[in-house]
């Protein structure tokens, strides 16, 4: 029952993005041809909003499915525990985990709870850029090491990175949102076993670690833009 209900709840988000914004969907390189075969794992680079999920208007029907029946996502504790935003953020996946941002057990309790089917969905700077460009507490954005942690857990299968174009001229953290404007996202498919091998062959856990976070920010700082 769970499924069908968050299944709903983003088609509805989806039309609803499809009616109040125009988007612009670009590929890195060339388009796979089939970019949802095999995906475990979505990064979301450049978080500018929790109205990310306008990014919706993007996502085909297929993927919609699959995050309703086998996602599960991350959500900072203090996003899911706001009055209405908390319970929507709640609903959009088939498992939201709550975490506390801090390597402690709610970290563990999102590893353990990915399944050998699961699509893990997160943004892994871990936090939003203002409208100052710094996070809230006045840091330059950067990949948190978390997202090295899930390659790992995963081992195998799709990465979907989506370039974030920013979202501050539809809405500003703490701003009532605007309609009507345009949305812009980048899709760039890479094979996790791969990148895993790439980075990490012969390495330290904590080399791998920032090898990861130095070539996502890399490819936020070229794409992003």
């Amino acid at each position: 029952m769970r499924k069908l209900v968050v299944f709903l709840l983003l088609l509805a988000i989806k039309v609803a993005s499809r009616v109040f914004y125009r988007h612009e969907v670009a590929w890195v390189g060339d388009v796979p041809p089939r970019p949802l075969r095999g995906l475990r794992l979505i990064a979301l680079l450049n978080h500018t909003s929790l109205f990310e999920l306008v990014y919706l208007g993007d996502a085909p029907l297929q993927l919609l499915w699959a995050i309703a029946s086998r996602g599960v996502i991350p959500a900072a504790q203090k996003t899911v525990d706001r009055p209405l935003v908390g319970l929507l953020y709640r609903l959009v996946a088939r498992q939201v985990v709550p975490i506390s941002r801090e390597r402690d057990h709610t970290w563990t309790g999102l590893l353990g709870a990915i399944r050998p089917d699961g699509l893990v969905v997160m943004a892994p700077e871990g936090r939003m850029m203002r409208e100052s460009g710094l996070d809230v507490t006045g840091r330059q954005m950067s990949i948190r090491g978390g997202i090295a942690d899930v390659l790992q857990a995963l081992g195998s299968g799709g990465m979907l990175i989506a370039y974030s174009g920013g979202l501050h001229h539809v809405q500003v953290p703490g701003r009532w949102p605007r309609v009507f404007r345009t949305v812009r996202l980048r899709l760039e498919r890479l094979d996790i076993a791969a990148y895993v091998r790439a980075l990490g062959e012969g390495r330290e856990p904590d080399v791998f670690k920032r090898a990861v976070k130095d070539d996502l920010q890399r490819r936020r700082d070229l794409y992003c833009s």
